[in-house]
């Protein structure tokens, strides 16, 4: 996963450090030596994440992490404080100024890579909900913009998931006498079973139970949908970076070290609280005032109308900050024989199919449309040519090996879709150049047989140029 991160640092040779390991693992790196210029490029050079140093002359990390979190337009933007400070008061103060992480100069890169990559990605899921609500804003859907700073963190639902006495107590004496509602069990069966009968706003599990592993219970917790999106802070002793770097990249949202510090703990709850409940608050909204204006009612995919509105704003969000948009446009082969074969409700049936195909073959925050009849496109930001044209081909596979079940006495349906794919990677790219692109390479991948990919990129290369004439 790439990603432009920027490193704030007073002291250069920290500053060279810091970008030439990140850049060995092929992020962009972008550079400031003061306050003023970090806030200046946050605000102008759009980072997925800031590595952001504490001591420096002037205006000092606090103060910078406060003014990036102060402001709408940058406040969605993960900051982990980089410092030798290593005390729990200063943490803590780090946290409430808005700070998402802490590491401990001198950094490990196991855990500085797994950390940004994690925020990184948790900051793409918020950043496309985002853009979702700007879209109903733009439709005149959606008029309640929800603001973060605004979410109330109180009474949360914590289930604590720890077999040492002494964390529990501490752990329960905390967070109850700040007016959470706690569940804990120290059997891991009894938690998942818990976790999948209750809404729980925080799951805090202790890494280092006993007679089970933390980071198996952390994965099964992510591979439940009802549990997938709930945050997990977890519980950790000393610097076990391989686990807590494994565990990271499982889906856990969040860490505290051993022994624990109740103005710690209850900093990082509310963070996670908070930002779960504008995600359901951004989503609820989102889906409440949208899904009968912008989805299609037979597959409950987004629109044409949806499409023609969010596009733009996702081509010029990815491309400002130099990455790709790619955009499939796929067609099922022969849809009006099957329409005209098996009656239109065998075709409805192809089509909802389809769409659920669609949904488990691309990553959860690319946007699917259904844009008429048997046509549907998929807009994928921040993804490399040759990675869109595998997915395609992939999609490919996957609908023409798997018959489609049907209600109609045949049962089961031999389905083809043939795709065209295309690539933007200039901020002066419109959406209709793009769409037209791919459309033109759909057609190609008709004429050229069906059940194919044509990427209108590589067909443009390979097309021969026309003889001059007379």
């Amino acid at each position: 996963m790439s990603a432009r991160v920027l490193v704030v640092d007073d002291i250069l040779p920290n500053v060279k450090l810091l970008e030439a390991k990140l850049t060995s693992e092929y992020f962009e790196v972008i550079t400031a030596t003061d306050g003023a210029s970090a806030l200046a490029l946050v605000a102008t050079a759009s980072p997925d994440i800031v590595l952001l140093d504490v001591m420096m002359p002037g205006m000092d990390g606090f103060e910078v992490c406060r003014r990036i979190k102060a402001d709408p337009k940058m406040m969605h933007i993960p900051v982990i404080m980089v410092t030798a400070l290593s005390e729990a008061q200063d943490r803590v103060r780090g946290l409430e100024a808005g700070a998402d992480d802490f590491l401990t100069k001198p950094v490990q890169d196991l855990a500085l890579f797994a950390r940004v990559r994690s925020l990184v990605r948790l900051k793409m899921l918020m950043d496309e909900w985002r853009i979702r609500a700007a879209t109903g804003e733009q439709l005149g859907a959606l008029d309640d913009d929800a603001d973060p700073r605004a979410v109330n963190v109180s009474r949360a639902s914590i289930l604590l998931v720890d077999d040492n006495p002494n964390n529990l107590r501490r752990i329960e004496e905390t967070l109850t006498k700040a007016g959470h509602t706690m569940m804990s069990t120290a059997a891991p069966e009894e938690a998942m079973r818990q976790a999948l009968q209750g809404d729980y706003d925080l799951i805090i599990v202790n890494l280092h139970l006993r007679n089970y592993d933390g980071l198996r219970l952390c994965s099964q917790l992510r591979s439940q949908e009802l549990t997938r999106q709930t945050p997990i802070l977890l519980l950790i002793e000393g610097e076990d970076t391989t686990r807590l770097a494994k565990s990271l990249e499982l889906g856990v949202n969040d860490y505290l070290i051993a022994p624990i510090d109740r103005n710690e703990l209850l900093a990082r709850t509310n963070t996670q609280v908070r930002r779960k409940r504008y995600q359901e608050r951004l989503r609820a909204n989102f889906q409440r005032s949208l899904s009968l204006a912008l989805t299609d009612s037979l597959t409950g995919l987004y629109n044409r109308r949806y499409l023609d509105a969010h596009l733009g704003n996702v081509m010029a969000r990815v491309l400002r900050s130099g990455k790709a948009v790619a955009l499939l446009m796929i067609d099922i082969d022969h849809f009006k024989q099957i329409n005209d074969t098996y009656g239109h409700a065998a075709g409805d049936e192809v089509l909802r199919e389809l769409g659920e195909r669609l949904l488990h073959s691309v990553r959860n925050f690319d946007l699917i449309a259904r844009i008429g009849g048997e046509e549907f496109v998929v807009v994928m930001p921040d993804v490399a040519l040759d990675l869109a044209a595998t997915i395609a081909e992939r999609l490919c596979q996957r609908v023409a090996r798997k018959p489609f079940v049907i209600s109609h006495a045949t049962g089961e349906l031999s389905v083809t879709v043939s795709v065209g794919c295309s690539l933007a990677t200039s901020e002066s790219e419109k959406p209709e150049a793009l769409l037209k692109r791919a459309d033109d390479a759909l057609y190609q991948a008709k004429r050229g047989g069906r059940n194919r990919v044509v990427v209108a990129e590589r067909a443009l290369l390979a097309t021969p140029p026309a003889k001059a004439t007379a």
